[in-house]
C-alpha cells in the first residue's frame, strides 16, 4: 500500500502547488486522479514516482518511508512511471526496450505476447526504432508495453490518452481493463476522460492543491459529472470532464 501524508510542494519561485494532499492507494486497484489544470495531479504524480520530492510531508510504500528515496531506489521498490509525452531513442529497437526494461531476460515469445497486451502485432514493430516514424498513439501503446514488462507494484500514467488518436485511446482503455482485471499490481491514472474514469476503483479530485473529495468510482463518477457543465460532448475519444474550478 502507497501513502501521501500532508505532502507540500512549491516551485523554486515559490509558488504553492501541493498544499497538504493525502491519499492512500489500496493495492490492485485502478485509481484515477483527475481535476482542474494546474491543480497539481502531475506534481503528484511525479512526487510518487520520486521526479521531484516534496518540502514536507511523508511517503510511504507499506511501512517504509521513501520519502527521501531517488528515482531509481524507488524503482527498485516497484514504482514506474509513464510521462504524458513519451521519450523517444534514435537507434534503439522496440525489442531492445523491452528488454531493458524487463529485470529479467525475456524469451522473444514474451517480447511479442506484451506487445499483443497494447495491441501491437510484434511482427511489425519488433525491430521498428523508437523515433518520430513511430505515431503518438505507437510510442505511447509501447511505453505501456515497457511499464508491464517491469512488473511493478505501481504503475503511474500522466495523462495517457494525451495525443493519440481513436484507436490507439479504445485500445488504451482495453490495456487498462484487462490490466485492473488481472490484479498484479496498482496503477494511478491521471485523466480528465470520462471513460477512464468509468473503469477506475477510486477516484481522487485534486484542485487547488488539495484533495476536494475521493471514493469509490461508482459513487464519484455520477457526481463528479454532475457538476462539470463545461464537460465536452464533441470529443472523438468520449466526453472529456472540465472543471469550474
Amino acid at each position: 500500500m502507497l501513502r501521501l501524508e500532508n505532502i507540500e510542494w512549491a516551485t523554486p519561485t515559490g509558488e504553492q502547488i501541493l498544499q497538504g494532499i493525502n491519499i492512500t492507494f489500496p493495492d490492485n486497484k485502478l485509481v484515477v486522479i483527475t481535476g482542474p489544470n494546474g491543480g497539481g495531479k502531475t506534481t503528484t504524480a511525479k512526487i510518487i514516482a520520486g521526479i521531484e520530492h516534496p518540502q514536507k510531508g511523508k511517503i510511504f510504500l507499506d511501512d517504509e518511508d521513501i520519502t527521501n528515496l531517488d528515482i531509481t531506489e524507488r524503482a527498485k521498490r516497484g514504482i514506474s512511471f509513464a510521462f504524458q509525452q513519451p521519450v523517444r531513442f534514435k537507434g534503439i529497437t522496440v525489442r531492445d526496450i523491452l528488454r531493458m526494461a524487463s529485470p529479467t531476460p525475456l524469451k522473444e515469445s514474451e517480447v511479442s505476447d506484451l506487445l499483443h497486451k497494447v495491441g501491437l502485432c510484434a511482427k511489425d514493430y519488433l525491430d521498428r526504432e523508437i523515433n518520430a516514424a513511430l505515431s503518438g498513439g505507437e510510442i505511447k501503446r509501447i511505453e505501456i508495453a515497457t511499464v508491464l514488462a517491469r512488473k511493478t507494484r505501481i504503475s503511474v500514467f500522466d495523462e495517457p490518452e494525451a495525443g493519440i488518436d481513436l484507436w490507439s485511446f479504445n485500445n488504451l482503455i482495453d490495456v487498462f481493463s484487462k490490466l485492473r482485471k488481472e490484479k498484479n499490481g496498482s496503477l494511478i491514472v491521471i485523466s480528465h476522460q470520462e471513460r477512464i474514469l468509468s473503469i477506475a476503483d477510486i477516484i481522487v479530485v485534486v484542485g487547488d492543491g488539495k484533495v476536494k473529495k475521493s471514493g469509490p468510482a461508482v459513487m464519484m463518477l455520477p457526481e463528479i459529472m454532475a457538476n462539470a457543465p463545461q464537460a465536452k460532448s464533441d470529443c472523438p475519444k468520449g466526453r472529456e470532464v472540465t472543471y469550474n474550478g
